[in-house]
Order: C-alpha cells, then sequence, then structure tokens
C-alpha cells in the first residue's frame, strides 16, 4: 500500500531545494534535504542579523542577488591595454610632431622674412651724413669760413663689458684709445664704464685719427662723422662772419642771416653693424648723398679788414673807449670794403659774449658829421652859396626864443658859409639853415636815408630814429633847428658813411652791402640784387659839398686826417649818445672822402666815450688817416694829381 503522502509543500518547506528537484522520497524514510554550496560574503557585504542561521533563506523574503565577480586579470586580458596605451602616447607624438612641423614651417616659409627683417633692423644703423656747408670768401676768393670732416667719438658702455681683451677690457681699451684721443687713460677710463649706451669720448677728431680707432676694433666704440666749421682769419671780420653752434647752425652774424644758403641738405649712411660696432663689409648698405650749401662772396677785402681792426683796436686802448668802429666803403658801388669792430669776436671759440656789429645797430645823434647834409640842403635850395658871408656869433637864438652855442666860447667871427662848415659852427649852421623850410630840412635827413634800414645785409640793423613828417615837430620848437647841426636825429654809424658816399658819389646815393655773390645751383657765383640808385641831390651841389669839405681838413678842425699826396675832404663830429637813466656819452668821430679831386673810398672812424678827448679831430682823424692811406696803397689809387681851390673860409 502506498504510503501517505506528503501534504502539498511540505518538501518544499522541508527540503528547500529538494522539493525542487521532483525526486520522491522513499517510503518511511525521511525526506532528504538538497545540499547547497555554501555563498561566500561579497566583500562589504553585511552580515547575518544575530539570531539567525546563516545561509538560511528568512521565509515570506526574497533572497538578494549576489554581486558579479569581477573579471580575472590575465596574460590575454592585458595585452589590449597596453596596446591602447601605446596608441594614445603615438597619436600625442604626432600631434607634437606636427605642431612642431607647423612652426617650422612657418619660420622657415612663412615669417622668415619678417624674422629676417626684424634681425636686421637689429644690426642696421643709419648715420646721418652732414652737407658740407658752402664757404664764405672775401672779395678776392680768399676763404674766410670753411667747414672740415672730423669724427666724434661714441662708446657703448655696455657693448664694451663685454670685449675681453688681455682680460681687462675698459682698463686695456683706455690704454689703447688715451694716446689717439690726446688725453690720459686714467682720465679716459670712467668714460668707458657704466650703462650708457651712447657717451661721447671725444668730439672733432681728424679722419685719420678716427680711422686709426676704428682699427683697434674695440666692441662699442665706434665714430659719428660731423662737419666742423673753421675761419682760418681767426678774429678777421669775425663780428661780421658770425659763427655756427655745435648743432651746424648759424647763430650769429652773416652766418645766421644766410643760413639756408650757406647749409645745404644732409645725407644718410645705412649700413649693418658688427657686434663690435664696426661695418659689415658685406651687409646691407643705403647710401644718400648730401647736398651741399652754396658760398657766399663778400664785398669784405681781409687785407683791409686787418688793418681797420687793428687800427681800431689800438686807438680804442689809448683812448680808453669802450668800443670803436672803423667802415671803408667804396663810393661808387655801395660795397663795404672793411666793416671793423674793436674787441671782434674769434668765430673759432666766440664764448659767449658775442655781440652784432655796431655799425647797423647801434643809434646815436650824428652831431657834426650831419652839417654835410645841412650844407646840401642850402645849396640844393638856393639859400646861399659856398662863398655867402655871415657874421657869427658864439650864441645864437632862434625867432622861437630857442638859444644854440658853439662848442667853444668866441666873438661875432667873419666867415663864408664854407668857414661855417669848416670850424663846425652851431650857431652859424642854425642862423643859414633856419631859411630852408622845416618840411624840407626833413625831407633831406630822409632822402640821404636817414629813418630807414640801408639793407646791407647785417642781422639787427636799425632804421634809426627820425620824426616822419614834421607834425612830430608841433610841440618841441627846438628839434627843427637841432637837427641842422645832427641832434634831434639817430643814425647809425653806417647811415652817416651813407651820407658821405652819396655826396662823393655826385649826389646819387646807391646801395651798401657787404655780400656781394652767391653761388647758384650750377655753382656760378652771381652777383646780389640791389635796390635802385637814388638821386639825393645834383651832381653840381654835391661836388661842391665835397669841395667844401676840403677846407675842412686843411684849414678847419680835420687837419689830423690829412693823407700825404692824397687831397682829402672830411668833417668832424662830436656827437651825444643816450643810455639809460638819462646819463650821456659822448661820440667821436671823422668821416673823410679820398681822393677829393676823384672820389673812390669813404671811410668813417668813431670812438664811443674817448677818456682822452671828446672831439672827432683829435681821436678819431688820426685812425682815419693810417687807415685811408694802407687803403689808396693796397687798393692801388694813384695820389691826387692836382692842385685843391678851395673856397675861403673868411673874408675881410
Amino acid at each position: 500500500m502506498p504510503g501517505p503522502v506528503s501534504p502539498r509543500g511540505a518538501g518544499a518547506r522541508a527540503g528547500g531545494h529538494g522539493a525542487a528537484t521532483g525526486r520522491r522520497t522513499a517510503p518511511g524514510a525521511e525526506p532528504r534535504t538538497a545540499r547547497v554550496p555554501a555563498q561566500r560574503s561579497a566583500p562589504g557585504s553585511a552580515r547575518p542579523a544575530p539570531g539567525r542561521a546563516a545561509g538560511r533563506d528568512v521565509p515570506g523574503r526574497p533572497v538578494p542577488a549576489r554581486p558579479a565577480r569581477p573579471p580575472r586579470v590575465t596574460a590575454r586580458t592585458r595585452a589590449p591595454l597596453r596596446v591602447r596605451r601605446q596608441k594614445i602616447l603615438l597619436a600625442l607624438s604626432l600631434v607634437l610632431l606636427l605642431v612642431c612641423a607647423g612652426r617650422l614651417v612657418y619660420v622657415q616659409a612663412i615669417a622668415a622674412p619678417a624674422f629676417a627683417a626684424e634681425a636686421l633692423r637689429g644690426r642696421t644703423v643709419t648715420q646721418v651724413v652732414p652737407a658740407e656747408r658752402g664757404e664764405i670768401l672775401d672779395r678776392s676768393g680768399v676763404v674766410l669760413a670753411t667747414s672740415v670732416e672730423r669724427w666724434n667719438i661714441v662708446v657703448d658702455q655696455k657693448q664694451l663689458a663685454d670685449w675681453k681683451k688681455d682680460g681687462d677690457s675698459a682698463a686695456h681699451a683706455a690704454e689703447l684709445l688715451a694716446p689717439l684721443m690726446g688725453t690720459s687713460a686714467a682720465e679716459l677710463g670712467p668714460k668707458l664704464l657704466g650703462d650708457s649706451t651712447f657717451t661721447y669720448l671725444v668730439k672733432g677728431v681728424p679722419p685719420e685719427v678716427y680711422e686709426q680707432i676704428m682699427k683697434l676694433r674695440i666692441m662699442g666704440v665706434w665714430g659719428e662723422r660731423v662737419s666742423q666749421r673753421l675761419y682760418p682769419a681767426g678774429t678777421t671780420a669775425g663780428t661780421i662772419l658770425g659763427f655756427v653752434g655745435t648743432d651746424g647752425y648759424g647763430l650769429a652774424g652773416l652766418e645766421q642771416v644766410y643760413e639756408e644758403t650757406l647749409a645745404g641738405q644732409d645725407g644718410s649712411d645705412t649700413y649693418e653693424r658688427g657686434e663690435g660696432g664696426q661695418r659689415i663689409p658685406t651687409g646691407e648698405e643705403q647710401y644718400v648723398a648730401p647736398q651741399p650749401g652754396r658760398d657766399v662772396q663778400l664785398t669784405i677785402d681781409r687785407d683791409l679788414q686787418y688793418t681797420a681792426q687793428a687800427a681800431i683796436d689800438a686807438q680804442v686802448a689809448a683812448t680808453g673807449a669802450p668800443w670803436g668802429a672803423v667802415q671803408v666803403v667804396d663810393t661808387r658801388t655801395g660795397e663795404i670794403l672793411a666793416l671793423a669792430d674793436s674787441g671782434s669776436i674769434d668765430p673759432n671759440n666766440p664764448g659767449g659774449n658775442a655781440q652784432p656789429s655796431r655799425a647797423a645797430s647801434y643809434t646815436y645823434e650824428p652831431g657834426s658829421t650831419a652839417k654835410a647834409i645841412s650844407m646840401a640842403a642850402i645849396l640844393e635850395t638856393g639859400v646861399a652859396t659856398p662863398t655867402s658871408q655871415f657874421v657869427v656869433p658864439y650864441q645864437y637864438a632862434t625867432p622861437n626864443g630857442e638859444v644854440f652855442k658853439d662848442s667853444h666860447a668866441h666873438g661875432d667871427l667873419p666867415l663864408t658859409l664854407t668857414g661855417i662848415l669848416a670850424e663846425s659852427s652851431n650857431t652859424g649852421t642854425v642862423m643859414v639853415g633856419q631859411n630852408v623850410p622845416p618840411q624840407v630840412r626833413l625831407d633831406y635827413l630822409h632822402k640821404f636815408g636817414f629813418g630807414q634800414r640801408t639793407g646791407v645785409g647785417l642781422p639787427g640793423e636799425s632804421p634809426g630814429l627820425i620824426v616822419d613828417d614834421v607834425s612830430g615837430w608841433d610841440h618841441d620848437g627846438r628839434s627843427p633847428y637841432a637837427v641842422l647841426f645832427g641832434q634831434a636825429v639817430g643814425a647809425t654809424t653806417l647811415q652817416n658813411t651813407q651820407v658821405f658816399a652819396t655826396l662823393a658819389n655826385h649826389g646819387l646815393r646807391v646801395q651798401p652791402h657787404i655780400v656781394a655773390a652767391v653761388e647758384d645751383d650750377d655753382g656760378v657765383l652771381q652777383p646780389v640784387e640791389l635796390a635802385d640808385p637814388v638821386q639825393v641831390v645834383s651832381a653840381e651841389t654835391a661836388d661842391t659839398v665835397v669841395r667844401m669839405l676840403e677846407s675842412a681838413v686843411t684849414e678847419g678842425t680835420g687837419g689830423n686826417a690829412e693823407v700825404p699826396g692824397y687831397r682829402i675832404a672830411g668833417k668832424t663830429g662830436t656827437a651825444q649818445a643816450f643810455e639809460g637813466g638819462g646819463v650821456v656819452k659822448t661820440v667821436a668821430s671823422f668821416i673823410g672822402i679820398a681822393p677829393a679831386d676823384d672820389p673812390r673810398i669813404v671811410v668813417n672812424v668813431v670812438l664811443y666815450d674817448p677818456k682822452t678827448s671828446i672831439y672827432g679831430g683829435t681821436v678819431a682823424a688820426p685812425v682815419f688817416s693810417q687807415v685811408t692811406a694802407q687803403a689808396l696803397q693796397h687798393l692801388g689809387i694813384p695820389p691826387s694829381g692836382t692842385v685843391p681851390e678851395l673856397f675861403p673860409t673868411t673874408y675881410p
């Protein structure tokens, strides 16, 4: 009989996995339970709760899933990983190689010209090549101012610090350079040390010295080409010429006035320079030639200028005058043959006290020399003749009550008009000259050049001081008379010289000038343009005044101006100059014409505030005689061949 059947589910509950097999249990035997392999807890899994058998299912709760076991790393699994890493490294290497290759292509092919240009700029220097400044010549072509090539020696102290020779760079460089620079190594050494990239060691060395320095090949030492102005005649005509500054620009005199003509156009020299500062022979070069300046030829005669300067310097020293001046002018052409100022500068070393020529800049009352203008006006208007007779008192009162005196007390003098001029009488000049209308008096002063610049071409020329018309005298009763003997009017020495040159040239006023010609673009000296001549008075009047002035030398106040063998016409002057604070100084002068019978030159001698005498006949006339004698001989002007026919100066 079959045994009893277990209730449904009993096996499952009792045997667990055995029931699941579907096996039957033998009758009377105990049911077998399936063996379940022991399970390992995954790392970090929870322990069984206390009181609960491990490995047993909890009734009514699901069995948790067992975590997957990680794959074991074996030789077979390790190989693909290594290959992957190698591929990554290879890829990175290829990328880096491509970057480097691209950069190389950029540098070598694309950016190469830019880099090369930058490197070239670093090696390239450009130096100014100074234009050769034009020369200034005297009337015969003698050089008064010229330019020569010179070099400034420069050091880059940083480059020199890298130069090694015999172990002590700066000290050894100083020993090599000092003899060539005219100094000692001890003095030169400190200039070689420091952080400056540009320091002058010496300026103005000749080209041959520069070449010797460059042959030393001292790193950081190089040359800067410059043009140096030289004045071979030294102080002769120094004040006229002026000078140039360290930058090569004219700062005074004709160097300043004719700067654009003389300067030219600078060029440039661009080249590659090596580490030591030397030119690279095979390097890039670009040279732009300078355009030389143009020459300027003067009317000045160098030898006559020297004579005039020496004479006035000596007389200034002898009389204690602060300064003096001498002018020699060709009466026919207006050419200034000499324009001498005492104490002329040396343009080679002008210093800080250089003064412009006083010939055209200093204004003072001309004094008695202006009486020549009054005589010309008196003759031209028919007021009197050279032989007209007058009784001249020491003191004279004009119709409006103004009182004038002569320089020396005297009784009434029987003088002709020529005698009034010869004796330089103020009262006589006013007595006769007041018959010339005031406007006419003023007109003649203007006609002879007062109140206007001469156009001589010197810097700082003054037009002088004079009223424009007679209305300027409306509230001044004295000036209309004072101008007759050279007061109440201001003029320069050159304007006074021009008056006598006009009379000597038969009344024809020509422009006084100091520049004769200027070189054109073709290298040809072209005469300068001058103002048209002006006939101031008739030739007859002018010649008559010159004849009257001859009496002033032979019978009047100008006896010290005589030159043996030559007839001389001239006039002494004692004038006033006003300084600040109302201080009055005296100006002594003599202006003369030679030869009087055939005028060729006018010479004006001026001494400012002489201490030995205030009279032109005493201090100025002897200098006139000395300078005029040498000028006549130097110019080859023959002695006078006629005996003067003088007008009488007195009457019975």
